[in-house]
């Protein structure tokens, strides 16, 4: 699994060298956060700059560079490799646009296995929905077999290891606003494996979400039940989510999943909005739909 990778890495780098999680540049700077449920964080949880002193940019490098992410992934010569469980991180000729990227694969490469195509479907609805957290993920041919190559985002912890530290973002209003929106999307797209759907933090306290290999599936589940683990939504995602249209998703992600995901991700899409729009009616919209 990519997240003991992550660990490791982190590890062996000090706390002021943030370790490589995927993608490309940015500089590095020590990380807190908050326990899951952003909405209450802890009243004794450390509090630091989400900069580094040097002013390191943001590690979300693609962010207006869509198009040239995903051109450069699809056509970099792989320099070499190396290997974690059943995902490769593969390292491109020096001088390019991005250092490394990490190659999913069917594993058992069987006729139904999914995997690779659904890294895919996850970037491209993040697209549809500009969310702006999944990093570029294109389908490539890697020795004689299709597989999805995502960027490795760089100088990241995993939220889950903040978590453990009981460390929370400066900016608490910036933080919920981004972690609200990756929980209505995880619950959007049905992404119910913790493990693999672990998200990562940059130096500035920006949220990178992985990991779909096991989401876009027929269940109406959602990991992040509303009105309990997910309270607020800021009104421009949740009108996105509720705007979503068959076509314009069927044209996006309509050949990387399987029959029936698209039906089930709309059931669910219908389940999010009630239950946001209940929630309101009990609380108040001020309190559940922020700006």
């Amino acid at each position: 699994m990519r997240l003991m990778l992550w660990l490791a890495l982190s590890i062996s780098l000090p706390l002021g060298v943030l370790s490589a999680d995927r993608a490309t540049a940015a500089t590095s700077v020590l990380l807190e956060e908050s326990p899951a449920p952003a909405q209450q964080p802890p009243a004794a949880a450390e509090q630091v700059s989400p900069a580094a002193p040097s002013g390191a940019p943001s590690s979300k490098v693609w962010i207006g560079r869509y198009a040239e992410y995903e051109e450069f992934l699809r056509t970099a010569v792989i320099d070499r490799t190396t290997v974690t469980g059943t995902t490769q991180r593969v390292f491109f000729k020096p001088g390019g646009l991005a250092a490394s990227a990490a190659l999913k694969r069917d594993f058992w490469k069987k006729q139904d296995a999914w995997e690779y195509k659904l890294e895919i479907a996850g970037y491209k609805l993040d697209r549809v929905l500009e969310l702006d957290m999944v990093p570029p993920t294109v389908a490539v041919r890697f020795n004689g077999n299709m597989a999805s190559l995502q960027l490795w985002v760089l100088n990241t912890r995993m939220l889950k290891q903040l978590n453990e530290r009981n460390l929370r973002a400066p900016d608490s209003a910036k933080w919920n606003y981004q972690i609200n929106r990756a929980y209505a999307f995880e619950d959007l797209v049905a992404n119910l494996d913790e493990a693999e759907g672990s998200p990562i933090v940059d130096p500035h306290w920006n949220l990178i979400v992985l990991d779909h290999s096991r989401a876009f599936t027929n269940t109406l589940a959602q990991p992040y039940e509303i009105g309990t683990k997910l309270n607020q939504i800021d009104r421009p995602f949740f009108d996105r989510i509720k705007g979503l249209d068959k076509a314009t998703v069927q044209r996006a992600i309509g050949d990387l999943v399987g029959a029936g995901a698209l039906d089930a991700l709309f059931a669910r899409r219908d389940n999010i909005v009630k239950a946001f729009e209940k929630l309101a009616a009990q609380k108040g919209a001020n309190q559940v739909f922020t700006p």
